[in-house]
């Protein structure tokens, strides 16, 4: 298993335990129902989970963070600890007669039936057998039913989302802006919105950052299911940061209609003003934009706050605020990661930019972690140096000591020798 799959096992068990992070069910409970569900475990398929496992899950985290719940590997991989080789044959021709029952049924009937002790052979091994073999076939998902919601606490649940903008003039045309944007589910507040000329990940992490550093860390993020909001580097940052991240069901925005609504107001209440009088530039954008917010939005009765403003419900519980107490730790939170392995000469590419790397790294497999003004290697999860990328005129004019064996003092070596 690679770095990058060990991640992804890690990212999700911090799904299954972040619940129990922030009490946002009863211990023993939530340990039961995951226990008896089936989950799509990344690169290993469906298995069941021990309510037991979760529970060492969750103790991991407490006591390690995130690291705690990347997964070790095992010296038998690939072997099975339990099955002879015969009972796997037999049991495989049983599963193709009953290939369409979901593998839950058919691990239960092999139990039943005494073609197996639980005590003995665990549903993961089954599942991996008829995986490896193309006889896990599908099983049916049953979505649960979706309730309409609101918390009494702010900075319990912010939704976040991403709308189309006006167009603003640059670089001398007119260019379509993206908005993104969080609001907070108790109070109505905008932690934080900005306009951005591109909809990629990069206005998502900036947006996310201020907002935590403006009005404090939420429990919970809740979005929907586009690229950006499933990219590992969101996913990563509020697994370091206790946060836990939930995603809407596809094709579902009234599960979010809190932040639709927040859209509706801008266009019906903000957008005008554009038209009136048209923003001449990005920077301008935002500037009237926030000071909309913060001068009208925040500012005004909310139908459903029971006669107090978005800004009144939110300083009405100021106390239960978890602020940041240093902005600058986050910064290297939400850094991109990928891993290369550095060439002889010691340089790599990344993002179709060739940089160079420290001499003792040549030949090595490193981890960069990088935003869109600068690159560093981590070792041991730790920051080691910040790399520059090639400067090849200066490189042709750097001074380089000539090797001992050089062609030419071996020639001049053999000519003296020749005169003697």
């Amino acid at each position: 298993m690679n770095e990058k799959e060990k991640r992804d096992v890690a990212l999700f068990r911090y799904s299954l335990i972040s619940p129990l992070l922030h009490n946002y069910e009863n211990h023993k409970d939530y340990l039961e129902k995951m226990g008896e569900k089936v989950h799509d475990v990344p690169h290993h398929g469906e298995r069941r989970i021990a309510a037991k496992t979760i529970q060492e899950w969750f103790l991991k985290y407490r006591r390690e963070g995130l690291e705690g719940l990347i997964p070790r590997g095992r010296s038998d991989r690939g072997q099975s600890r339990r099955i002879s080789p015969d009972q796997q044959d037999h049991i495989l021709d049983l599963r193709k007669s009953l290939i369409s029952m979901p593998v839950t049924l058919f691990y239960e009937k092999l139990i039943k039936d005494g073609e197996i002790s639980p005590d003995e052979v665990s549903y993961s091994t089954i599942n991996r057998l008829l995986n490896k073999n193309n006889l896990a076939g599908k099983t049916i998902v049953v979505q649960p039913e979706r309730k309409r919601f609101a918390h009494d606490k702010v900075n319990v649940l912010w939704q976040g989302d991403m709308s189309h903008g006006p167009y603003v003039s640059y670089k001398g045309k007119k260019k379509k802006t993206f908005l993104f944007a969080y609001i907070d589910d108790c109070s109505r507040l905008v932690p934080h919105a900005e306009f951005f000329h591109s909809e990629k990940f990069e206005g998502l992490r900036k947006v996310t950052k201020e907002a935590i550093i403006r009005r404090g860390k939420p429990k919970m993020l809740y979005a929907d299911n586009g690229k950006i909001y499933r990219s590992e580097t969101l996913q990563l940052a509020c697994a370091q940061l206790g946060i836990t991240l939930a995603h809407t069901q596809p094709y579902d925005p009234q599960s979010k209609g809190k932040i639709e609504r927040l859209f509706l107001t801008i266009q019906t209440r903000f957008y005008p003003l554009l038209d009136a009088e048209p923003a001449n530039s990005l920077e301008e954008l935002n500037e009237r934009f926030w000071r909309w917010l913060e001068e009208d939005y925040h500012r005004k009765i909310h139908a459903s706050l029971d006669g107090k403003t978005p800004l009144e419900a939110y300083q009405s519980q100021l106390d239960r605020i978890e602020m940041i107490s240093d902005p600058t730790t986050l910064d290297p939170i939400f850094l991109k990661r990928e891993y290369r392995k550095v060439r002889p000469d010691g340089t790599i590419s990344l993002d179709k930019q060739l940089y160079e790397v420290p001499a003792r790294f040549a030949g090595q497999r490193i981890e960069l972690r990088f935003d869109e003004q600068k690159v560093f290697i981590y070792e041991d999860n730790k920051e080691v140096v910040e790399i520059q990328p090639v400067c090849f005129e200066v490189n042709a004019h750097v001074k380089r000591e000539h090797s001992p064996l050089s062609f030419s003092k071996m020639r001049k070596e053999t000519e003296e020798t020749d005169h003697v």
